[in-house]
């Protein structure tokens, strides 16, 4: 044991320098921030940006769930999905948490908006960066508005970037914002598809309240409009051009877009039954030809469920079957490659196994109106390229925790 005079500090820094980086990288970020105040040298080597990026791959892609502008807000889901936490600047108390919409998350990064103007936020070192406006938002009346529809990795060259519309009257207009330039740039709206209906993207995604999934670099949005059965948005990154893909025919009701395994999923059910969903997959992303892949049912995740509470002994009371709880299954998202998440009230979501097996429930607080957004985020602790904007007062709480 080391003695109480210091000598196990010193004991530890004689550690290879390989060791003590291996240790330090796999140390949760809040850690890696003590471990900075703790040690000079710690926080030398914590502070490069090859230990920084080696750290933010290492860390679990996690779901955040959006409380859609209400008390909740926006929840990630914690390490083991037993639990749930609030991210910043979402936090109980922030500032200008109620006026805060969050409009896509990529690569540790989330985008939110709050009034007109639009921000990079980092929830880790809680620091934020103002976005620079489209051309046409700037000196202009309140008869113009803008949104972000996507924020994503362009896999070519690596760069984030930001997509962005805005609508004066009916007129669109799209914008491609490359995260470290100075101005989005306008963006010539190509709609590639044997369609008539090659005016629709923008209209739609402008009213929408989804965010796109990607997959083989593109972005995909299901468009959930009356008037376009069958088919999802998609936006090729690299052409930066829409067009239309088809989804399983053999779903109707509950649509669901999200991610499975790294590859496009929809889930929904053929009738209108609502407890009852099947999962298909993109089998061949060119071909756009879909597998059936999961049968989800209620009564098949309940009766797992009772089975599960009947082997404790101490249970005195029977807790309520699942369907008093869920009523209907129309927002899910996937956990990880043998789990999925079911919002089932505005206090808790079910995991359940891709077998039907039940899992647990996982507390979120409450909030009226959750939505598992299928956004996904992995702590990180490298700044911001941007620079928060000088003189300009701070638009959420810094603090830290």
């Amino acid at each position: 044991m080391p003695e109480p005079d210091g000598r196990g500090a010193t004991l530890l820094e004689d550690l290879p320098e390989e060791i003590i980086d291996n240790i330090l990288v796999r140390l949760p970020s809040k850690d890696v921030g003590r471990c900075r105040v703790v040690n000079a040298s710690w926080r030398n080597a914590t502070s490069t940006p090859e230990f920084m990026l080696r750290h933010h791959r290492r860390q679990p892609s996690l779901p955040i769930i959006d409380g859609r502008g209400m008390a909740a807000h926006h929840i990630l889901l914690g390490r083991i999905a037993l639990g749930a936490g609030a991210l910043w600047p979402f936090l109980p108390g922030a500032k200008h948490r109620d006026e805060i919409r969050l409009r896509g998350a990529c690569d540790g990064l989330l985008a939110v908006s709050r009034g007109s103007r639009s921000y990079l936020c980092n929830p880790v070192i809680r620091k934020q960066a103002l976005l620079p406006q489209p051309e046409d938002m700037i000196g202009t009346g309140q008869d113009i508005e803008s949104k972000i529809i996507g924020f994503y990795q362009h896999h070519p060259t690596g760069e984030l970037r930001v997509l962005w519309i805005s609508k004066h009257l009916h007129a669109y207009n799209l914008y491609i914002l490359t995260v470290g330039c100075d101005r989005p740039r306008h963006v010539e709206l190509r709609t590639a598809s044997s369609s008539t209906m090659e005016d629709k993207p923008l209209n739609v995604l402008f009213r929408s309240g989804h965010f796109p999934i990607v997959d083989h670099g593109n972005l995909h949005w299901h468009p959930d409009v009356t008037g376009i059965q069958g088919q999802l948005i998609v936006f090729d990154t690299e052409a930066e051009s829409f067009r239309w893909m088809r989804f399983p025919t053999q779903l109707c009701y509950n649509l669901k877009l999200f991610s499975m395994k790294g590859s496009l999923a929809v889930s929904g059910s053929s009738c209108c039954t609502y407890t009852v969903v099947d999962v298909w997959v993109m089998q061949d992303y060119q071909a756009e030809v879909w597998a059936f892949k999961y049968h989800i049912d209620l009564s098949v995740v309940e009766s797992s469920r009772q089975l599960c509470l009947t082997s404790f002994e101490n249970e005195k009371e029977r807790k309520p079957p699942l369907d008093s709880m869920v009523k209907w299954i129309n927002d899910m998202d996937v956990l990880n490659e043998c789990e999925l998440l079911i919002m089932c009230s505005r206090k808790q979501v079910l995991r359940c196994g891709v077998d039907g097996k039940f899992l647990g429930m996982v507390n979120i607080g409450e909030s009226n109106g959750m939505e598992l957004t299928q956004l996904r985020i992995e702590e990180s602790i490298v700044p911001l390229l941007y620079h928060a904007m000088q003189g300009e007062e701070e638009p959420f709480s810094s603090e830290h925790v």
